[in-house]
């Protein structure tokens, strides 16, 4: 009996959990990445003066994608702990490796943008004549919005794998996964914005994994005879 008690216990607190936890990694995501995105122009002129003068924003929103990517660590986990059995292990390999590169990208990009910002506040024309600005604002995007755009895009299609063979999400959330994974995928520079399409998507999943569980608690468990 108190097993059974423990097993619907965890069934409840497991989906609600993975919700929480996706839902603050978007947030937090989307918070840093818009305000990067206004803080720094896209056009190349005078760069490095609209980065100075918008240090702290920039300094803020970069502070935040370490808990961003805490977030979505234990989204990753929880999700897991809910297939348990289920889970395929071709598919599972892929979900958590991409899962866990994205996350390394999105780290080293953050300390390469906060190491920038520490000398460029200090440094500012030694480091634009030597040309060690351009390298690392390079090196920031081919991490950020390339190789980790890249890393999201498998990481979307696994999950939507993995949602379509355990039905624990309306299929038309999977079917637009895949779409904007292969968007995603192929497609980085002609969009401005198309880095808050992975956020979004997961925002969505929660919320809807949030909803749908608060709906079966308000059922409540099955009465013990």
């Amino acid at each position: 009996m108190n097993q059974d008690v423990i097993l619907i216990r965890h069934g409840m607190k497991t989906p609600r959990a993975a919700a929480i936890a996706g839902i603050m990694f978007s947030l937090l995501l989307i918070t840093s990445q818009v305000s990067i995105r206004i803080s720094i122009p896209t056009n190349p002129l005078g760069q490095e003066i609209e980065i100075i003068n918008h240090a702290e924003a920039i300094s803020l929103a970069v502070n935040l994608l370490p808990f961003a990517g805490i977030s979505f660590l234990w989204f990753i986990a929880v999700v897991r702990d809910r297939l348990g059995a289920l889970e395929d292990r071709f598919f599972a390999t892929v979900f958590l490796g991409s899962g866990l590169l994205y996350i390394a990208m999105t780290f080293v990009s953050a300390a390469l943008a906060g190491g920038l910002l520490r000398v460029l506040g200090s440094k500012t024309e030694t480091l634009v004549l030597s040309g060690s600005y351009d390298l690392s604002r390079a090196e920031i995007y081919q991490t950020s919005q390339v190789y980790g755009m890249k890393m999201a895009g498998v990481f979307m299609i696994s999950t939507c794998t993995i949602l379509l063979r355990t039905r624990i999400a309306p299929k038309w959330m999977a079917v637009l996964g895949y779409a904007l994974a292969i968007l995603l995928l192929l497609n980085i520079r002609t969009i401005e914005w198309i880095p808050l399409v992975f956020p979004t998507w997961v925002l969505l999943i929660s919320v809807y994994i949030l909803i749908e569980n608060l709906r079966h608690n308000d059922v409540g468990p099955p009465e013990q005879a």
